[in-house]
């Protein structure tokens, strides 16, 4: 009874954190990315999609 417990916990586990993990997945990289551009372009910052990528590049490889 105590293996049934266990195994009934796991699957609770593995079912809420999959749950959450799509209702807090980020969007698109590439959706993203239009975002940032457009809101720096609204602010009057001009950057290339190229800019972009490499700004995305570097706060990557800090991690």
């Amino acid at each position: 009874m105590r293996a049934l417990t266990l195994i009934s916990a796991f699957l609770g586990g593995a079912i809420v954190g999959c749950g959450a993990a799509l209702l807090f997945t980020p969007e698109k990289g590439s959706d993203l990315r239009s975002r940032i551009v457009d809101l720096l372009r609204k602010r009057g910052i001009k950057i290339s999609d190229s800019e972009v990528d490499a700004l995305v590049a570097e706060l990557s490889a800090t991690e």
